[in-house]
């Protein structure tokens, strides 16, 4: 059976909008979608066995609910749910073992006023061994409700570097394009050349600045031609912007239906990291934003 798609769900409003998303992409991919809710044992000294119990039932009640509310608005998607003692980050971690993608929200229900991302998020998309989707806080506003409509429009906004390509990123990208009809575009922020900002040059002329864009604009479309020839349904465009990387994306990404970066994974390392530009996406990015690992 094909590897399903994986939610943490802890009650909060937040993940059960990161389950709806999931399913979504559940029903895209024709895999199943499996909740996971951890229930951790309540630190300090022994707890009763009869509030353990409670706690548990709590969990299993949660999870019936959200299983039965997403059968409901996904027919079309077998949904099933277990329950973890472990703590949230690392039930969701053995969980992607197993996983095709892991969908969380950006925050869960701890965490303060203005908290962006939460730990677990965070650790989940520098360790997970599958992509991992994080969805903003913002995008759970109404869930249930019917005013919520993520997902339903936009593009998918990839970033990529010519001039180190990531197949499994472009990959990713590509296909989750395919699976929604929906455009691609990829984004390659570029700097000026070191001899063009060294301390020797008095100034840039536009003529050799024009010159260094249309040098990384072939470099990108030849980079990208592969995959435009393996998914020859996705209606692809290239751009590339004399900015910041991450600042590059977060402007692409506005009205995105996703936003797609990569994560290198070192095996050498007990836990992944992230790098400096998918932590500042991840911080700032408006729309649901996939972090994909990758060995290169």
């Amino acid at each position: 059976m094909s590897h399903p798609v994986l939610a943490g769900i802890d009650g909060s409003e937040r993940s059960l909008a990161a389950a709806d998303w999931a399913a979504r992409e559940a029903v895209l991919r024709g895999v199943p979608l499996r909740l996971v809710h951890a229930s951790p044992p309540l630190p300090g000294d022994p707890v009763p066995v009869m509030a353990v119990e409670t706690l548990q039932h709590i969990g299993e009640r949660m999870l019936q609910r959200a299983i039965a509310d997403l059968g409901a608005r996904h027919p079309d998607v077998q949904v099933r749910g277990e329950q973890s003692a472990d703590a949230p980050a690392v039930a969701l971690l053995a969980a992607s073992r197993g996983a095709a993608l892991l969908v969380v929200g950006a925050r869960g229900s701890g965490g303060f006023d203005g908290l962006a991302v939460g730990s677990v998020a965070l650790r989940v998309a520098a360790a997970a061994a599958c992509p991992v989707v994080l969805m903003p806080a913002h995008l759970a506003t109404g869930f249930g409700d019917g005013t919520r409509v993520a997902g339903e429009a936009g593009q998918v906004v990839v970033g990529f570097d010519a001039h180190r390509p990531v197949g499994e990123v472009a990959d990713f990208a590509f296909a989750a394009a395919e699976a929604r009809g929906a455009p691609l575009q990829a984004v390659q922020a570029w700097a000026l050349p070191a001899e063009a900002v060294s301390p020797r040059t008095l100034f840039v002329t536009g003529e050799d600045r024009a010159t260094w864009e249309d040098q990384e604009v072939l470099r990108l479309s030849d980079a990208l031609r592969g995959w435009h020839d393996k998914y020859p349904q996705v209606t692809a465009r290239s751009e590339v912007v004399l900015l910041h990387p991450a600042e590059a994306l977060l402007n692409a990404s506005g009205g995105a239906d996703l936003l797609v970066v990569g994560r290198r994974t070192d095996p050498r390392a007990a836990e992944g990291r992230l790098g400096p530009v998918a932590h500042a996406v991840l911080h700032h990015c408006r729309c649901p934003v996939a972090v994909v690992p990758h060995a290169g």
